[in-house]
């Protein structure tokens, strides 16, 4: 249990921060959007990666830096293009519908195929899943030895489905505040200017 304990508090120190995929499954939440699609894109693909890590995919990664600096400029292209489409959401406010009490949903629709994109790009182009959760996790969970770095894998992955469900659904306890145009207005721009911070650092290599 105590490497199972070690790999849920290692992986929740490395995911449980502000940025792209966070940002983008709590706007989901929020939104009440294809929310379970999300969440099982996020996790799964958290999950394959924490595995690939711990089986030893991170030494192939710590041994071709030009694949990660491929996807760090994937990375930095995608990240500028949404900060800019949701500062451009920001300028007109949009229409919400209330449903259940104390709930406000924007009432124009998002496409399943367009959201499933946006989640598989925010996780698989950002050269920092790479660094943390299949480096970092992976040189960790040797130090279990053989068999401990699987039980250190299992709590890693507990901790992504815990967080990414908790972050999504939990989203839902802030609806009654979001129950105007100029709350999503905020909520936009904030998110916007994440994804382009994001992008400067990514840019300058930090």
């Amino acid at each position: 249990m105590g490497d199972v304990a070690a790999g849920l508090l290692t992986g929740l120190s490395l995911i449980v921060a502000i940025g792209a995929q966070n940002a983008f499954v709590l706007r989901q939440g929020l939104r009440r959007s294809h929310v379970g699609l999300v969440v099982a894109i996020c996790a799964l693909s958290d999950v394959v990666l924490i595995l690939a890590g711990v089986g030893g995919i991170g030494v192939v990664v710590d041994r071709a830096p030009w694949a990660v600096e491929v996807v760090r400029w994937l990375g930095v292209a995608f990240l500028t293009v949404y900060g800019v489409g949701s500062l451009r959401r920001a300028r007109t406010p949009q229409v919400l519908t209330v449903g259940s009490p104390g709930s406000a949903v924007p009432s124009r629709p998002e496409r399943r195929v367009s959201v499933a994109a946006r989640a598989v790009a925010l996780t698989w182009l950002n050269p920092h899943v790479y660094l943390d959760t299949v480096l970092l996790l992976g040189s960790i969970a040797g130090t279990h030895g053989p068999t401990g770095r699987w039980w250190f894998a299992l709590g890693a992955c507990v901790a992504s489905l815990g967080w990414f469900a908790g972050l999504a659904y939990g989203a839902r306890l802030a609806a009654p505040r979001l129950a105007s145009p100029r709350a999503w207005q905020v909520l936009d721009v904030v998110i916007g200017l994440v994804m382009l911070a994001i992008a400067v650092r990514l840019a300058l290599g930090s």
